[in-house]
């Protein structure tokens, strides 16, 4: 890709813009944020380590919206962050006019760029996005499996003790507490973590990943997660900028796939140069079957909401 602009500069948006510019996944990021200085400044910051990191990436800061023009993807990290005891549902009213008028300015500014929603709710957003814009639905997707798939794989390595580049992981549905660990679809090099984890393991690495984003924010206190989520960004894009074909879990708009229409959540997708090429639909089992149906009516809760 030639740009990618992340509109949010805070912490999450600057971790995805230092991992992009570091794999070279973009000519030019372009980062902005309403705070004056703020994305002038961590644009600034990344581009004095690329002599360390060894890239050509270049790096700019704006205040002003304007400036998406020529973005063929628009990573969208704006917004309020939920605080200790918050739920993501409990931003949406807030996110949601953020959202609104971010997607605005790319129809205005760059009508042909992608859409990669990261701002909670991100399931409700996602679908906002994708209806405000207009575009086709391989156009506009939300980073949400890919972390908790990556959280879950790295408890699972923490737990064994082997290898976490051994280790596949898959989390569907919501994005939060009604998430699906597929624990049916973890692997250690192909073998099923049931073979080297006995129940109560595996119950306990199912709950820590649906509470993964919590964990970290009742520790920190002042922040949530931003490190996890900027790679997981990352690899998505990746896969659509080289055209990879990469099967990623991800928030995707449903067009009768798992019984679903009218609605995002998180599947496994093919990414590739067109974006969200395909919803891969897994044959789930009758538990996983009730699981994602409870994960979807809390998603719809949400969507209720975002109609009125």
């Amino acid at each position: 890709m030639k740009k990618i602009t992340i509109v949010g500069a805070g912490r999450v948006g600057e971790s995805t813009a230092h991992n992009l510019a570091k794999h070279e996944i973009c000519r030019e990021v372009m980062l902005i944020d309403i705070k004056e200085g703020m994305p002038q400044g961590a644009a600034l910051d990344i581009q004095e380590s690329s002599p360390i990191y060894d890239f050509d990436t270049k790096l700019s800061g704006s205040n002003d919206l304007k400036d998406l023009v020529g973005s063929e993807m628009v990573v969208i990290t704006a917004g309020v962050p939920r605080k200790p005891g918050m739920s993501r549902s409990d931003v949406l009213e807030t996110n949601l006019a953020v959202l609104y008028g971010i997607v605005d300015e790319v129809l205005k500014h760059a009508p042909k760029a992608m859409l990669l929603v990261v701002s909670n709710p991100v399931d409700v957003l996602t679908y906002a996005a994708w209806k405000r814009s207009g575009f086709k639905r391989s156009h506009v997707f939300g980073m949400a499996g890919v972390l908790d798939s990556a959280r879950m794989a790295s408890f699972v390595a923490l737990e064994t003790g082997f290898s976490v580049k051994d280790v596949n992981a898959m989390v569907l549905g919501g994005h939060g507490d009604s998430m699906v660990p597929m624990t049916r679809f973890t692997t250690i090099n192909g073998i099923p973590i049931e073979h080297f984890l006995s129940k109560e393991q595996i119950d306990k690495i199912v709950k820590r990943t649906r509470e993964g984003g919590a964990e970290i924010l009742s520790l920190r206190k002042t922040a949530s997660a931003y490190d996890a989520p900027g790679a997981a960004v990352t690899s998505m894009i990746d896969a659509i900028s080289h055209n990879r074909r990469h099967i990623l879990p991800a928030v995707a708009v449903l067009d009768g796939e798992y019984g679903l229409n009218d609605i995002c959540m998180g599947v496994p997708c093919v990414f590739g140069e067109q974006g969200m090429e395909k919803v891969i639909e897994l044959p789930l089992i009758p538990q996983e079957a009730t699981e994602f149906k409870r994960s979807a009516d809390a998603v719809r809760t949400d969507l209720v909401k975002l109609k009125k």
